[in-house]
């Protein structure tokens, strides 16, 4: 009898420590889960695209890539930034060649880069050099 009784006493235990264990990793796995898509909501995507003149070389396409590529450093506001060349195999570019990715954390944060003083530098130094650019933003969204 002693023995059922310990051995049924164990088999609780175990019951009850592997509930808990379940209960605390569904909880952090939820946690994880809610931060994730809440990061995911505070980005705000500033999707720029580039169609140079014909007449601009790569030398001044590269000066443009790193000038824009330093922004980050120089405009707190800026949460991330990448950009990339055209690689598309689909032929729907349009001639917009390269594409820049700046993110925000907020409206308040774009609205402090649009016209700040290195931004509009920026601008103006690309703007002679540009046949078109089409900029599209949006609230990042999985």
């Amino acid at each position: 009898m002693k023995i059922n009784s310990l051995f049924l006493s164990i088999i609780c235990l175990f019951l009850l420590i592997s509930c808990n264990y379940k209960s605390e990793n569904q909880e952090l796995k939820s946690n994880k889960e809610t931060e994730s898509v809440e990061n995911t909501k505070n980005q705000l995507r500033h999707l720029v695209l580039f169609k140079f003149n014909d007449m601009v070389s790569t030398d001044s396409i590269s000066i443009v890539q790193k000038a824009f590529s330093a922004l980050p450093s120089k405009i707190p506001e800026i949460r991330d930034f990448e950009w990339g060349i055209d690689i598309s195999v689909e032929d729907l570019h349009q001639d917009f060649t390269h594409a820049f990715l700046v993110t925000f954390g907020s409206v308040e944060d774009r609205a402090i880069y649009l016209p700040h003083p290195d931004h509009q530098e920026f601008v103006k130094m690309l703007t002679p050099m540009l046949e078109d650019v089409l900029v599209i933003d949006y609230w990042a969204d999985r």
